[in-house]
C-alpha cells in the first residue's frame, strides 16, 4: 500500500511535467528562435567583412571592363588600378571608352576604398611603383595592355 501511495503521486507529477513542457514547445515564436549561420548578418567591422567588399567591387570593375569585345583599339583606354599603401597604383585596367561614364566613378571608388583599408589596417606594401603602359592592343578579341 506505501508503494501506491508513493508511485501514483510520482506519476502524475511526470505526466503533468510532461504535458506542460509540450505545450511550451508548441508556442515558440520563429522569431526567438536561433539563426542559422548563414543568415547572421557579417562582422562589418573585420578585416575580413572590408576585404570580400573590396575583392566584390574589384571583380564588378573587372567584369565591366572585360564583357566587351576589343576590335578597334582607338575604342579602348586604360586608367590605373588600386592604391598601394605608400602610394600609386596597384596595377593598370583597360576599359571601353564607350564604358568610360560608368567604369571610371567605380574605379575610383575602388581606388578610396582600398587606400581607406590599408590605412584602417596599417597594410604595408612593397612600394614598387607599378609599370604604366603605353596604350592598349586587341588580342583575340581581348583587351592587353602595352608596356614599354
Amino acid at each position: 500500500m506505501k508503494n501506491w501511495l508513493i508511485k501514483i503521486p510520482a506519476v502524475v507529477l511526470f505526466a503533468s511535467l510532461t504535458m506542460v513542457s509540450c505545450k511550451s514547445a508548441q508556442n515558440n515564436d520563429p522569431a526567438d528562435m536561433p539563426k542559422d549561420i548563414s543568415e547572421r548578418p557579417a562582422d562589418e567591422s573585420s578585416q575580413k567583412y572590408d576585404e570580400a567588399q573590396l575583392d566584390k567591387l574589384k571583380a564588378s570593375i573587372e567584369s565591366m571592363a572585360t564583357k566587351e569585345k576589343c576590335t578597334n583599339t582607338a575604342d579602348w583606354a586604360f586608367s590605373p588600378f588600386g592604391t598601394k599603401a605608400c602610394g600609386g597604383p596597384v596595377s593598370y585596367i583597360a576599359y571601353p571608352k564607350k564604358n568610360e561614364s560608368t567604369i571610371l566613378p567605380k574605379i575610383e571608388e575602388y581606388a578610396a576604398k582600398m587606400s581607406e583599408f590599408n590605412k584602417k589596417y596599417n597594410i604595408t606594401s612593397d612600394c614598387m611603383m607599378a609599370a604604366e603602359p603605353t596604350g592598349v592592343k586587341c588580342q583575340a578579341e581581348k583587351a592587353v595592355l602595352i608596356y614599354p
